[in-house]
């Protein structure tokens, strides 16, 4: 009997108890976990932490050492990828550079008997979702690295596969173009209501478009929640530093700032940072220091504060009449404050 997810439908995606083991290595470590039908979902992590390994045991380009994968729920033991109701998109596109736009977007129709006539108005279907129709009869080293990854795109959709695998698809674009097509991305998955399962490093893009996301680590999963969960509330310490930037607060220093040795995480953005002296109220936590470090970045400016103890780190918006007038707080004493429901109790693990 297939298993039911929470909306009361079958996963598109589902891994029971999954390992992937290379000699001694554990890529993949008894990892479970489902993707709803129609969701984008983003496995995110390091290099090396599973993630990518998961993507082929989902694509059929490696099999489990342990455990099973099921796509809709049939089991995929054994089932070659060309027989798998999934597509990926790899970060090099893999476009042939002898045939037109329109004659790569309709390659994989030719394996399905489609007839040439009826490839091109498939594929020129395909080229207006992605909006470049207009580019269907050039060469791929006529379009730009983003054009390129939105034909590579149309390609893997226009079998309507039920899953969609994406590989880092955007990892070799310019911060821009890559935040754009970000963008169209997800807006495509919303118009297709196929299944994205998309594996990156970048917590920005996983933040970004996910519905879901799974934060790997060391073959396993820390954390899965929505974008809001993992950021508002990481459930490990390796979640809180991997998503983000935290202030992680444990031990003897966690008991200064807190009176509790329990570990914390507290964002930078969500600390204030006051005069000395300054009162707070119940509802704020507070810490006293001196400016240690001041960075510009652009949209904001860091300041790093050592405290009794260690340091910690408050990013403020760029909200400077004169920028450079922060600078005049390094060596000044502080008060840094925050509402106690920022800072989150955390696992000690990873």
């Amino acid at each position: 009997m297939a298993a039911v997810s929470a909306k009361g439908s079958t996963p598109a995606v589902r891994f029971e108890s999954v390992s992937r083991r290379f000699g001694a290595l554990a890529a993949v470590d008894e990892v479970s976990f489902q993707v709803e039908d129609g969701e984008f979902f983003s496995m995110l992590g390091p290099s090396g932490s599973g993630k990518t390994t998961c993507l082929r045991l989902i694509a059929g380009f490696d099999q489990p050492t342990g455990g099973e994968v099921f796509v809709h729920g049939e089991p995929m033991a054994g089932v070659p990828p060309y027989e798998r109701d999934v597509n990926t998109v790899f970060q090099d596109y893999a476009l042939f550079p002898h045939m037109s736009v329109a004659e790569n977007v309709g390659y994989g129709l030719i394996f399905r008997g489609v007839a040439k006539a009826e490839r091109r108005k498939r594929a020129i279907a395909m080229l207006e979702m992605v909006k470049l129709a207009d580019r269907a009869d050039r060469r791929p080293s006529q379009l730009s690295g983003g054009q390129r990854q939105r034909v590579a795109l149309a390609r893997a959709l226009i079998n309507h596969p039920r899953v969609l695998l994406l590989d880092e698809p955007l990892g070799a674009l310019d911060l821009k173009l890559r935040e754009q097509m970000q963008v169209e991305l997800k807006a495509i998955q919303r118009q297709v209501g196929i299944t994205f399962v998309y594996v990156t490093h970048d917590q920005q893009k996983a933040l970004t478009m996910s519905d879901r996301v799974a934060v790997f680590n060391d073959g396993r999963i820390e954390q899965i929640g929505s974008p809001i969960e993992i950021y508002e509330r990481p459930a490990t310490a390796f979640v809180a530093g991997f998503v983000g930037e935290s202030n992680l607060l444990s031990g003897e220093l966690a008991r200064r700032v807190t009176g509790s040795v329990v570990a914390i995480s507290i964002r930078p953005e969500k600390i204030k940072l006051l005069a000395a002296g300054t009162p707070v109220d119940a509802d704020h936590g507070s810490v006293d220091g001196t400016v240690r470090v001041i960075v510009f970045l652009g949209a904001a400016i860091r300041h790093v504060v050592a405290i009794p103890g260690g340091e910690m780190t408050v990013i403020e918006q760029n909200r400077h009449a004169d920028p450079a007038t922060a600078w005049s707080r390094i060596g000044q004493p502080v008060r840094l404050a925050w509402l106690r429901h920022h800072a989150q109790p955390i696992g000690v693990g990873a």
